[in-house]
């Protein structure tokens, strides 16, 4: 689309360039679960929800709120200009001030939804499940944790999202379901974006 080197990403861009990425995936695990499981898509992956997986909410708020920025602030004390606040929360302030009218609601659409609901289906209920039947269940969390952060290309976002992540992977492990961790994920973003527009 053209915006490879661009500053600020519009919001149809980051929705378009999500939807790329996320058909391939949801289509790889659907073709996963036909051929190399039970062919129910829900059982396969984890995707049931219970009333107890409302503590999903306090979980991502709090990890938002305090969790990352403890976890950030020795990294920031030892790498003041890789850490600082600013470039932390430099990728979330930017796609909020590039969206407005509909494109907040797309932004949100994207962030809040459909983002925690396809990475905690891949992340938690395929690659964690899949790494813990293979390696056990402490390291097949770990390893799903690190992967999703690392993913996400920002080193200043890593510790926080590593933190966050292991939480996720809990909520799951915990569990056995991916529930809790999607409740979680959802309230983490809709955390982060709510603190944005009230610091506005």
């Amino acid at each position: 689309a053209g915006y490879a080197s661009a500053e600020v990403v519009p919001t149809w861009v980051l929705a378009l360039s999500a939807v790329s990425v996320w058909i391939p995936f949801i289509g790889l695990l659907v073709w996963n679960s036909k051929t190399q499981a039970t062919g129910n898509f829900f059982r396969d992956y984890r995707i049931t929800f219970k009333r107890t997986d409302a503590w999903g909410i306090p979980i991502g708020v709090a990890s938002q709120l305090v969790l990352v920025g403890l976890v950030t602030m020795p990294f920031r004390w030892l790498f003041p200009s890789t850490f600082d606040a600013e470039t932390v929360e430099k990728r979330a302030n930017d796609l909020f001030d590039a969206a407005g009218g509909f494109w907040m609601v797309l932004l949100v659409v994207v962030v809040v939804v459909g983002a925690p609901l396809v990475e905690e289906i891949l992340y938690r209920g395929f690659i964690q499940q899949n790494l813990s039947r293979s390696i056990g269940a402490r390291w097949g969390l770990i390893m799903a944790a690190v992967w999703f952060a690392a993913i996400h290309l920002q080193l200043a976002e890593f510790p926080g999202l590593l933190a966050f992540a292991l939480v996720l992977g809990l909520c799951f492990s915990r569990t056995q379901r991916i529930g809790m961790s999607i409740i979680a994920h959802v309230a983490f973003n809709a955390s982060a974006l709510a603190v944005i527009a009230l610091t506005r």
